[in-house]
């Protein structure tokens, strides 16, 4: 059996850990549990740690067993927030949890095996429990001193924290006793925001007669520029391709800094400590060649989207570094094609305007816009510097129908990085 807190350990996954974890995966199949909430109908890559403490988990050769939160979700945890959150309807969330579900045996082994993953919703067992039934039997285990101490509480009292968020320590806490005692569950990981919500189950477990129970957390990952990991200019970066394309996916690996990737790596890739340690060094010695950049990008968008997705991603990646042809223009998607030319002026033309074929030195000014005056034109293709579709072309060229990418987009483009967008109506 691997030893999972070695591995965890050189990749920068330790935060926090309590006395006894290691002897205890050293010794048996452990089962081990980390919780979701289910704020939306997708998970994002902020999520991607936790997810990947469980597939450590069971490539080390315990049993993952995912939470999802049907209960917790109605409540909200107040960890790492500034004020509480927006409450989910009960048809909400449960649309949310099955879409999270289907992500999530998108990265773990599950089955009926010592080792495969489990899923549970811990709605299940909450549903019947009173709220007189759980002040008494659970409540009274955990004093309010306790609870008060916790950072998640500490850092609210002078904004406000409501009762429901006060309890939700307890609520989570409760799910690790129960887990613990109808399942044997041994572990209990999470983000290092989560401390003291883990600590109060393994105190409740402690308290009410459960068997030996163990916390894990990993660091919140941050970016060396101080920015919040997991959103790019538009915002999260999701695992749903509705959401955060194949393309802009790929595009967040490729685009971390240097001070970020060689972090990145170690976190999110499935490689092990001699490939990336030999690929870290190749990186060091041509940086201007993103090796660390191309290779996570490649693993995780592969891994998330599957193996097309990830080819269409470094297509239309390569466009916008000029290694593209007309060809690889028309094999995009629209929605890829608009992606790459995200920000990219635009007109818009009349159909007649290429069925019936149009002279280029027209269809840069005057019917496009693109540039100011025909005489501009004519000096742009006497200095070759005018491609269509990424196909350098002359003043002999006609626009037609033909050149149309998806029926309606035509890209111009002047030297190496002035493009312009016709969409033909």
């Amino acid at each position: 059996m691997a030893s999972l807190i070695e591995e965890l350990k050189w990749r920068g996954l330790i935060h926090d850990v309590t006395p006894g974890a290691e002897e205890q995966l050293d010794k048996e199949i452990t089962k081990g549990y980390v919780g979701f909430d289910p704020t939306a109908d997708s998970l994002h890559i902020g999520n991607l740690v936790p997810i990947m403490l469980l597939t450590h988990l069971q490539k080390a050769g315990h049993k993952p067993v995912v939470l999802v939160g049907g209960a917790t979700g109605r409540v909200g945890d107040p960890s790492g927030k500034t004020q509480e959150r927006q409450l989910l309807s009960a048809e909400a969330i449960e649309y949310n949890l099955e879409a999270q579900k289907r992500q999530l045996e998108s990265f773990l082994a599950f089955g009926e095996g010592p080792t495969d993953a489990v899923i549970v919703n811990n709605y299940d067992w909450f549903k019947d429990f009173s709220f007189l039934g759980f002040i008494r039997d659970v409540g009274k285990h955990i004093g309010i001193n306790y609870m008060l101490a916790k950072d998640s509480v500490k850092t609210r009292l002078e904004s406000g924290m409501s009762f429901t968020e006060f309890t939700y320590q307890l609520i989570q806490g409760y799910d690790f006793y129960h887990l613990n005692k109808e399942m044997g569950v041994r572990l209990q990981m999470g983000g290092s925001d989560q401390w003291g919500n883990i600590t109060t189950g393994t105190e409740l477990i402690r308290r009410m007669g459960g068997t030996e129970s163990y916390a894990l957390t990993a660091p919140l990952v941050k970016k060396a520029d101080g920015s919040k990991f997991g959103k790019s200019e538009g915002g999260n970066v999701w695992l749903d391709p509705d959401k955060t394309s194949p393309y802009k996916f790929y595009q967040f690996w490729f685009n971390a800094s240097d001070e970020d990737i060689e972090n990145f790596i170690k976190i999110f890739s499935l490689k092990s400590k001699e490939e990336i340690d030999s690929l870290i060094a190749e990186h060091q010695e041509a940086p201007h060649l993103r090796v660390l950049q191309k290779d996570l990008g490649a693993e995780l968008t592969e891994r998330i989207h599957g193996r097309e997705a990830l080819e269409g991603a470094i297509e239309a990646s390569n466009i916008l570094f000029g290694k593209s042809t007309a060809k690889s223009l028309q094999g995009l998607s629209e929605r890829d094609f608009l992606d790459v030319f995200s920000g990219v002026a635009q007109s818009e033309v009349e159909k007649s305007s290429v069925s019936d074929g149009t002279g280029i030195i027209d269809f840069l000014s005057e019917t496009s816009g693109f540039l100011n005056s025909k005489g501009e034109a004519r000096r742009a293709l006497k200095e070759n510097s005018i491609s269509v579709n990424k196909e350098k072309v002359d003043e002999n060229y006609t626009i037609s129908e033909s050149d149309l990418i998806r029926d309606k987009y035509v890209l111009l483009q002047r030297g190496k990085k002035n493009y312009f967008i016709v969409k033909v109506i």
